[in-house]
């Protein structure tokens, strides 16, 4: 690890962290209290997946939708409008919209070989992303002045290395460069987890393999072109959960474990900061 104690990331003239862990446990939560306190720059996985690496995707699905309607198709044909994603650290809409759910068209599902595909691309850009980290970390600096650094990882990158190999590229390039740091919830985090995904089933990336056996079970018997999309999502989400749950903890190997109930108690830049120092010196005395 790039820090070996507390007192060492305390003192550190460049504090550098990247946070991961299942959506919804406070990732975008500090990372946003971080950038708000200033002094930290916070570089987005998602938001750079949906602008750098998708955004063309995203923009094309918008014109495809829109070349249905006449009004619009004539503005598109004459170059009269311009359709493009609004997407934010805060919304990340577009890029889920774009991703989508398998089933039913008729319901709002794409054909699952296209949702296969958009799969894939989707990986690749996560993949890139992650990779763009050091250049991100250099160019905040560099550009803009800023000494420390938050990496705001998508829920999925569990899904997009292979922790338990020492010389996966990705792993090697974030723990190389920053801190790596897992926000572990507890099991009522995750029923909770379950029960706020119940009421608003969202589009999830999904390790290939996974993906293609869920999606075996689910449909076995059934007119795979007639599933609820959002039955679907909620019939696999739970299975998700259990599946990330080593892959993330082969991660924390490489850096550190903080709890979601601690990582709620921080309120400011100077709380996260001994967060992340006594987590460090916790790990230092087990080692």
């Amino acid at each position: 690890m790039i820090y070996k104690t507390g007192a060492d990331f305390l003192g550190a003239g460049q504090k550098r962290v990247l946070l991961f862990g299942m959506s919804g446990l406070g990732k975008t939560h500090l990372s946003n209290l971080l950038r708000e306190a200033g002094g930290w720059f916070h570089y987005s996985i998602d938001y750079r997946i949906g602008t750098r690496y998708m955004g063309e995707f995203i923009a094309d699905n918008f014109k495809r939708e829109a070349m249905k309607v006449p009004l619009l198709r004539e503005l598109l044909m004459t170059d009269s409008v311009y359709i493009a994603s609004n997407i934010t650290f805060d919304n990340l809409a577009p890029l889920s919209t774009y991703l989508g759910k398998p089933g039913d068209p008729a319901r709002g599902g794409v054909p699952f070989a296209e949702y296969a595909k958009r799969q894939a691309q989707h990986r690749d850009a996560e993949i890139s992303a992650l990779l763009d980290t050091p250049r991100f970390i250099d160019r905040a600096h560099d550009i803009y002045g800023y000494s420390n650094f938050v990496c705001d990882s998508g829920g999925s990158i569990c899904e997009v290395v292979d922790a338990a190999n020492p010389a996966d590229p990705v792993m090697k390039t974030l723990s190389d460069t920053l801190l790596l740091v897992w926000i572990k919830g507890s099991e009522a985090h995750r029923e909770e987890l379950k029960r706020r995904f119940d009421r608003a089933p969202k589009p999830m990336y999904y390790q290939p393999d996974f993906l293609r056996a869920l999606w075996a079970e689910y449909t076995d018997g059934k007119d795979a072109a007639a599933v609820d999309p959002d039955a679907f999502l909620r019939f696999g989400y739970a299975r998700l959960l259990e599946h990330r749950q080593p892959r993330y903890a082969a991660m924390a190997k490489w850096g550190l474990t903080v709890t979601a109930e601690e990582v709620a108690t921080v309120k400011d830049a100077a709380g996260f900061h001994a967060l992340i120092a006594t987590a460090l010196d916790r790990h230092a005395a087990a080692a």
